[in-house]
Order: C-alpha cells, then structure tokens, then sequence
C-alpha cells in the first residue's frame, strides 16, 4: 500500500443544499471561500445543488434540475443552429 497518498487537511464543513435550505457538518478537505456559524462554532460553507434530501432518487419525487437556466440557454443555442441551416 502506498504510504501518504491521503491529504493531511481535513477538517469539519458545512454543506448546505441550495434546494430546501438542508445543511449537513461532515469531514472534508473542499477548500471554500464561504463560512457560515451552526450553534455557536465558525465552519467553512459549501453551496451544493442537490442532496439525499432532495434528490429524486431519495425522495421519489421527480424533479427538474435546471441550474441557471441551463435548458433554456439550450433551447436558444439550438435554435440559432436550426435558423442557420434553414438559410443554407
């Protein structure tokens, strides 16, 4: 087994899911910008999109996932190519 290919740096973080505020304190070496205060104690923050708590496959519950209006910049995307083939 290969001796120290494991970081050293890991410490205690808060994830917070952007979709139903649900936020989680677990061991990570993430590095982060953000900080957020739980229950007196400073912790780094890391925004994430999508959790066990509002995943579909957890939850049961279909769900769209557009993040940042990625469908729509698709759409348009999609749309300037089929007017420009039209015109060819």
């Amino acid at each position: 087994m290969k001796q120290d290919i494991h970081p050293k740096n890991y410490r205690l973080v808060v994830f917070r899911d952007l979709s139903n505020d649900y936020t989680f304190i677990t061991r990570s070496t993430v590095n982060t910008r953000e900080k957020i205060e739980v229950d007196g104690v400073e912790y780094p923050l890391v925004k994430i999109e999508i959790s066990n708590t509002s995943h579909p496959f957890f939850t049961g519950k279909m769900k769209l996932v557009d993040t940042a209006g990625r469908v729509d910049k698709f759409n348009r995307r999609l749309e300037k190519h089929m007017e420009k083939r039209q015109k060819k």
